[in-house]
């Protein structure tokens, strides 16, 4: 994909992803509270940034993604005990900071490491 210029991902934000932001996010977590649409809920999760800033989409498909990472059974322990809950928390306040523009680098800081808040899963690249 063609990357977007700063004035096309500036306009986005302003016109659309400040308020896109935060309703995906609280569509992602009312899936993952569902359990069995957990799946769909990640990938919306994923696609934060680029509702926010229309950011390149982060691929979770890396034939080495799996290298680095915390046990799936520890990171799903993770995700029903802590996981689901403060990343819901985590991501409503990294929206917070998004429309308060000083707060915007905390905001896609805060966005950058979702994933890892949510289920201990690591980028990697």
């Amino acid at each position: 994909m063609a990357q977007r210029s700063f004035l096309v991902r500036a306009l986005w934000f302003v016109l659309v992803g400040w308020w896109l932001t935060p309703v995906l996010i609280n569509i992602a977590w009312l899936l993952n509270v569902t359990i069995v649409l957990i799946p769909l809920g990640i990938k919306l999760i994923n696609l934060v940034p680029t509702a926010l800033s229309l950011a390149e989409p982060r691929g979770l498909d890396a034939p080495e993604s799996g290298r680095g990472q915390t046990n799936l059974l520890v990171r799903a322990v993770y995700f029903v005990f802590v996981g689901w809950w403060l990343s819901w928390i985590w991501a409503n306040v990294a929206a917070f900071l998004a429309v308060t523009i000083i707060g915007l680098p905390v905001a896609f800081w805060m966005f950058n490491r979702l994933p890892y808040v949510t289920s201990l899963y690591r980028f990697h690249g």
